[in-house]
């Protein structure tokens, strides 16, 4: 099993570590996935190591020709420091990934890509890859998250010079910290909390994580807790919410495929189902009552099996059981009243929206 340059660090704080994507990764600390969540959540920091993703540099003359041959995503319309959040498609139009590109110069490029998915993804990359340009991954970093309200003043706290409250949503900036170490932040993650992504060196990350530890509003996270944040904000999750078989406008992400964009993988099936619909869409689901849905649940409409949840769990926030699903949009849509088959148990539930948490993300409160 693979470790980040944290594993110690975590062990070190009591964490509770399982298997994940190959790499023995923190669950939760001692305090629990639901404190976790909901420290997060109330304003203050929650910090995560996500080292595990990849993180690779993509650079030459025609690298925005190529990225947006490879995603549904016109690269062309970029600004410098942009991250755009995306989808890797195959040739029938499935999702081979979700990832993260930002443009750092006209012809280099900062791609982040999933855990799971991280050497399937290298080789399709590989195997579109053009002559003239690199892909090159930057195994010597490690990423840490640094998620909720007074993520920007304890960050801040690091910087030699620089404020990050001039650091728009969604973009990615080279800072240097007073100790002289040169760091990506990104105002980023999967929260839906204001917050940030810092790709520092792996020989710099322990120390980095035990002053931010250090700081009375923060408090390490788990994979538990990162879970359920990313669910009550409707997030997908690959390898449960979205596969090879689903795409982007089936996934109700269909903004990802640009207006200018239509030379890309899979295009023909997408481009289609962006004009004229799909048979089956991503839809939220909210039980009424007492239950856990997990992923797998059934989920009836008039006592007939309308899907099942591609991912589910209980909400910290509305206190109730949330989750995702696929279904028809001839027979279900947001305000039916279904059920969800918990134990051999209908309880009552409704269809709603995938977003069941405000963000709060820089862009948004403003």
């Amino acid at each position: 099993m693979k470790s980040t340059a944290l594993n110690q660090t975590h062990r070190a704080q009591g964490a509770k570590m399982v298997e994940f994507a190959g790499y023995d990764m923190p669950v939760q600390y001692p305090d629990g996935m639901l404190k976790e969540h909901e420290w997060t959540r109330s304003g203050n920091v929650g910090i995560f190591d996500v080292s595990h993703m990849g993180q690779f540099i993509a650079e030459g003359a025609e690298v925005v020709k190529f990225l947006s041959h490879i995603t549904p995503t016109d690269f062309s319309l970029s600004t410098p420091a942009l991250a755009k959040y995306t989808v890797l498609t195959n040739e029938t139009g499935g999702i081979v990934d979700d990832l993260i590109i930002t443009k750092l110069t006209d012809t280099k490029f900062f791609i982040v890509l999933n855990a799971g998915c991280k050497e399937k993804d290298e080789a399709w990359i590989r195997k579109n890859l053009p002559a003239g340009i690199s892909f090159t991954e930057l195994k010597d970093r490690s990423l840490i998250a640094i998620q909720g309200g007074k993520a920007e003043s304890v960050l801040n706290s690091f910087l030699a010079e620089g404020d990050l409250a001039n650091l728009p949503y969604m973009n990615v900036v080279t800072y240097k910290f007073k100790n002289g170490e040169e760091v990506f932040i990104g105002r980023t993650g999967y929260t839906g909390e204001d917050g940030f992504e810092v790709s520092i060196k792996n020989s710099a990350a322990p120390q980095f994580w035990l002053d931010l530890s250090a700081k009375a509003e923060v408090k390490p996270i788990g994979l538990g807790a990162r879970d359920s944040l990313r669910l009550e904000m409707g997030y997908p999750l690959y390898g449960h919410d979205l596969d090879d078989t689903t795409s982007p406008i089936e996934a109700a992400i269909g903004w990802v495929v640009s207006k200018s964009n239509t030379n890309f993988i899979g295009a023909t099936r997408i481009l289609k189902e962006k004009l004229e619909g799909t048979k089956r869409k991503r839809i939220g689901v909210k039980l009424l009552d007492r239950g856990i849905a997990r992923e797998g649940t059934e989920i009836r409409k008039d006592g007939k099996k309308i899907g099942v949840l591609s991912s589910g769990g209980f909400s910290p926030n509305l206190k109730v059981s949330i989750g995702q699903g696929y279904f028809d949009p001839s027979v279900a849509k947001v305000g039916d009243q279904v059920s969800a088959v918990v134990r051999d148990r209908e309880i009552p539930a409704v269809l709603t929206s995938p977003v069941f948490v405000e963000a709060k993300t820089k862009s948004v409160k403003k």
